[in-house]
């Protein structure tokens, strides 16, 4: 559990310091140039993420249970991801009608992917991993709207075509995660 939480306060850690410390984030910029503190940036991330699979797996040859899901909410769980899927093409795809109205899509993917995960699994290395990354979000993603208005932030509108590029994508990329990559990648089938 131990690389577990060590990834998890690297990873989120690191994006956290526009949160907590966006003084010192803008200041070590300015130090250090934008692309090296986008490279040490990165580097940390990745080390974060990596330490956060590894822990996760460790963490998975020992588990404890906290509780038993009730039944059918994994596949209540299927649901929520599909949206989070949805949410994070929002976040790239332009001119979408989801982003120009929620601003945050991608913070919002994160908040559904981690409830819905925290709704279907029941184990304590499940309950560490998506209950931070949805304290992470939730505090971001007040944050980041909080930000916003302080700094009058517009967000373009939405095009229909934008929307339902989104949409689609998200469905696609949803699909073939949901139906291949998750057990490839997880080891867990979620849909059946």
């Amino acid at each position: 559990m131990f690389v577990l939480i060590l990834g998890l306060v690297l990873f989120l850690g690191v994006h956290s310091l526009r949160i907590f410390a966006d003084d010192w984030r803008k200041r070590q910029i300015a130090r250090l140039g934008e692309n090296k503190w986008k490279g040490l940036y990165s580097l940390l991330a990745v080390a974060g993420l990596v330490l956060i699979c590894w822990g996760f797996v460790l963490a998975r040859h020992h588990p404890v249970l906290l509780y038993v899901p009730l039944p059918g909410l994994m596949r209540l769980n299927a649901l929520f991801t599909l949206v989070a899927f949805v949410l994070l093409a929002a976040a790239r795809v332009p001119r979408n009608g989801i982003k120009a109205r929620l601003h945050h899509p991608q913070v919002l993917a994160v908040k559904t992917w981690a409830f819905g995960h925290l709704l279907a699994t029941g184990m304590l290395h499940d309950v560490v991993l998506f209950g931070a990354f949805l304290l992470w979000a939730v505090v971001l993603f007040a944050a980041s709207r909080r930000r916003d208005r302080r700094e009058g932030t517009v967000y373009p509108p939405g095009t229909a075509k934008g929307t339902v590029i989104t949409v689609v994508a998200g469905v696609v990329v949803w699909a073939v995660f949901a139906f291949w990559l998750h057990a490839l990648l997880i080891g867990v089938k979620p849909v059946m």
